[in-house]
């Protein structure tokens, strides 16, 4: 571990031989658009009531900020990157093969994701089950047998006879989206689970069964929208046939335009993601890289500000924003790992 550490110190030289003495004097933050939000409020309220310079925030999705939070250690390197999800695998390799060694993850709070159409219409009930059936790229044959036929549903009546004679549009964000990954897994997979012979293929490969359950159509009725979410809400403003998935927070600010579907019987509410009956739920995270604490001034700061009580607590200022705090037990064991700078993550 000690050689390891040495290979690190000279590495951050190399990097940037000003880094000891901050030759970047301000935080470098990217990732997640859901988290973006919360993240600049802090960012803003740590640049005013602090000595220290506002943060620098970009929106590159989840996917996009792990992949240049992972791109190495130094001032050409982010300090800490935004996430709709948990880092995967794949991500922590990249870390250490980049040379980072220690990252400390800290898990901010709830957000649903909305499934969502303009109040120009009426609101919509779906299943788990119908949102697999819309937007698989391949779904069981509709005349039965276990057997997979490319998607051929064009209407939402033709998925389910309760619901509207109208084409299937869904706007979305991209693949680099960690919200796009939780919808996936926690809607599409979700839904594809009521059919017990592509939940028995989970056991046996489970590869082929991702490919099943979280594979998007690619011939129109799902649209990539980018990471913008304002773009979204202008087309479903436009076209108030269509759908739009965007993260709670986002739905909460535009309630006068939009409004959330109902997902097996429960609405996208503050309350029913705090109490996980609302079932396309998620955690929010934020990634610190370890060795840029104390290099780069601020971020034991900002990371003090973001973990207090005044701004993700119950009555806090996220939670004016949307987010959905953690319940104060695992708040206070968040914080204490912050407190502590505990590397969670070890990047080998």
């Amino acid at each position: 571990m000690f050689k390891k550490s040495f290979i690190l110190a000279i590495m951050l030289m190399i990097a940037s031989p000003g880094f000891a003495q901050a030759a970047r004097d301000y935080i470098n933050i990217v990732g997640s658009s859901t988290v973006y939000p919360f993240a600049t409020v802090v960012a803003e309220t740590f640049g005013k009531t602090t000595g220290f310079k506002t943060p620098k925030i970009e929106s590159t999705g989840t996917g996009g900020g792990f992949k240049l939070f992972c791109g190495g250690v130094g001032v050409a390197h982010p300090d800490i990157t935004n996430a709709s999800r948990a880092i995967k695998k794949s991500e922590i390799d990249l870390c250490g093969a980049n040379g980072i060694v220690e990252v400390i993850e800290v898990k901010i709070g709830y957000d649903g994701i909305a499934i969502a159409n303009s109040k120009k219409t009426t609101a919509l009930q779906f299943s788990r089950k119908d949102l697999f059936l819309a937007l698989a790229k391949n779904v069981p044959d509709p005349r039965g047998g276990e057997k997979l036929v490319p998607n051929p549903y064009k209407t939402w009546k033709q998925v389910n006879s309760k619901l509207p004679d109208v084409a299937i549009e869904v706007l979305g964000p991209p693949p680099t989206s960690g919200t796009r990954d939780a919808f996936v897994e926690l809607a599409m997979e979700g839904g594809c689970k009521n059919f017990d012979w592509i939940a028995a293929i989970e056991k046996k490969d489970e590869k082929q069964y991702k490919a099943i359950c979280q594979t998007i159509r690619e011939d129109g009725a799902y649209v990539d929208a980018g990471e913008n979410d304002n773009l979204i809400l202008q087309k479903l403003q436009t076209n108030p046939k269509s759908l739009g998935i965007f993260g709670f927070n986002f739905l909460d600010q535009n309630i006068d335009k939009v409004q959330g579907s109902i997902i097996d019987g429960a609405a996208p509410t503050f309350d029913t993601i705090a109490d996980h009956s609302y079932p396309v739920s998620r955690p929010l995270f934020f990634y610190v890289k370890k060795a840029h604490v104390g290099m780069i001034p601020g971020i034991k700061e900002y990371l003090n500000e973001f973990t207090s009580e005044k701004a993700w607590g119950d009555e806090g200022y996220l939670s004016d924003r949307g987010l959905v705090p953690l319940p104060a037990a695992e708040r206070a064991e968040v914080a204490q790992t912050v407190k502590q700078l505990k590397a969670n993550i070890i990047c080998n």
